[in-house]
């Protein structure tokens, strides 16, 4: 038993019936808007650390991970991929490298992979999900294409992983159809529709009670172990709810091969850089849900020795979580 607020709960175990060795897989750097990343942090303040460029842009990477283990090969994270127009792609400085080119530099050929998992549904992680569809093929759905810089003619797509199962958390379905998000272009018909046929759909438990607003240094009852939802068809490889950026994303644990608890951590927590509690983005639904998030999702990291994988960080994403003597948290770099 263990006291968790002003209630003892009991521990549950994370699910590790099947353990996953796991490669980092970078789907290509880009870049986002300073201001827009560090919210309302002043640029003063975190300029100190992050360069921008000549446009104000900080660099970012799409980290995506293959997992392997149980006879399935696993894919967390897809990236942007290679739909957008080349006005699109020039706002965001993207490269021409995809999750493709980091499977096949893997030796990994899309079609083996069993699985897809996304955080969230937005473009940069979900978009790597279709592809458009090349001379000869015919597509899987056709319809209109993606863009930042206003409508495009129709066109067709093909699904990148034609074989694999695609997880994602209900309530962020829910919201990317509806198009229930802060940005007005982030969720497309051509990363969404054609997954329809392929998803599967988890309803994990929240990590307050819906219509409650807690206090802001408030831990939820339950602990993440509690909350976790392991993914059918997947031993071993679990979810749980991190809100705030989107209602309805979520952060996947897996045992890897060395024992290691690794959480692949999304936009709660995106570059090293975000560590502190009010350092939520401008992208957020919700930034005061953020912080309470990035709170309790920090806790759980330092007290259960969890190896991070960050979603967007340029450099080493993988870190620790220790407790420092200001009441807050410290993320130390490890291996992957």
């Amino acid at each position: 038993m263990e006291r968790r607020g002003n209630a003892a709960v009991t521990r549950t175990r994370y699910p590790a019936r099947v353990k996953y060795s796991w490669k980092l897989l970078r789907a290509g750097e880009f870049r986002l808007d300073g201001g827009s990343m560090f919210g309302l942090i002043s640029r003063v303040v975190w300029s100190r650390s992050v360069p921008t460029d000549e446009l104000g842009r900080i660099t970012v990477q799409h980290n995506c991970l293959l997992l392997e283990g149980g006879g399935r090969l696993i894919l967390i994270e897809a990236g942007t991929g290679d739909k957008l127009d080349s006005k699109s792609r020039s706002i965001f400085a993207l490269t021409d490298r995809t999750v493709e080119t980091a499977l096949h530099e893997a030796d990994c050929p899309a079609s083996s992979i069993h699985a897809a998992i996304t955080t969230h549904l937005h473009f940069d992680h979900s978009g790597g999900l279709t592809r458009p569809a090349r001379p000869g093929e015919s597509s899987d759905w056709h319809g209109p294409a993606s863009g930042m810089a206003g409508a495009r003619p129709d066109h067709g797509v093909k699904l990148t992983f034609p074989n694999a199962r695609v997880y994602t958390q209900r309530r962020e379905w829910g919201d990317a159809l509806a198009n229930r998000s802060v940005m007005t272009r982030t969720y497309f018909a051509d990363h969404l529709e054609p997954l329809r046929e392929l998803l599967v759909l988890v309803d994990s438990p929240r990590p307050f009670a819906t219509g409650f607003t807690p206090d802001r240094q408030q831990m939820p009852i339950t602990t993440a172990a509690m909350r976790t939802t392991e993914l059918p068809g997947l031993p071993g490889i679990g979810v749980f709810l991190a809100p705030g950026h989107t209602w309805g994303q979520q952060a996947v644990i897996f045992t890897d091969t060395r024992d290691r608890r690794i959480v692949f951590t999304p936009d709660v927590i995106p570059t090293a850089a975000h560590v502190g509690q009010a350092y939520s983005l401008a992208y957020d639904v919700e930034p005061y849900t953020s912080c309470i998030t990035r709170h309790w999702f920090l806790r759980e990291a330092s007290e259960n020795n969890w190896l991070l994988v960050l979603d967007h960080e340029p450099g080493n994403p993988c870190h620790r979580v220790q407790a420092n003597d200001k009441g807050w948290f410290d993320l130390i770099p490890d291996s992957p």
